[in-house]
């Protein structure tokens, strides 16, 4: 498998009850990228599992485009359409690529694992970050 291929268009909430909340982005981001938020400046920027566990520590999911500086909403828990197409039952992480979602099998061995939920539908994700701050073995 690979990344998602996220068109960002179809991006949207898929219940009223997901926990949204506006944020300060402090790099351009599009609808459907995972993100994260820097402790230094409390702003908030794209996750990649290669690189830090801050960088893993997925806050939630883009569901407006912001450049940087700007401000816009994220997920942060709830069912989203993230445009894409989903395998229902599968878990689905922070990929390597910033920014980006894969499926928990397509993470290598360094990589952080930062579990952002399972396909409920082939377009819904039960999304529930769950950061293990570990890498896989």
């Amino acid at each position: 498998m690979a990344d998602l291929s996220i068109t960002a268009a179809s991006v949207a909430l898929k219940d009223n009850a997901a926990r949204t909340r506006l944020v300060k982005f402090g790099e351009a981001v599009t609808q459907g990228q995972a993100v994260y938020r820097k402790s230094s400046d409390g702003e908030y920027y794209k996750c990649q599992s290669d690189g830090t566990a801050e960088e893993a520590n997925c806050a939630g999911i883009a569901i407006d485009k912001a450049g940087a500086d700007g401000y816009g909403y994220i997920i942060e828990e709830g069912n989203v359409d993230l445009g894409a197409t989903l395998a229902v039952g599968q878990a689905y992480c922070v990929s390597p690529a910033a920014g980006a979602i894969c499926p928990y099998a397509d993470l290598v061995s360094t990589n952080y694992v930062t579990l952002l939920g399972v396909a409920t539908a082939a377009d819904k994700l039960a999304l529930a970050p769950l950061a293990s701050g570990v890498q896989k073995a």
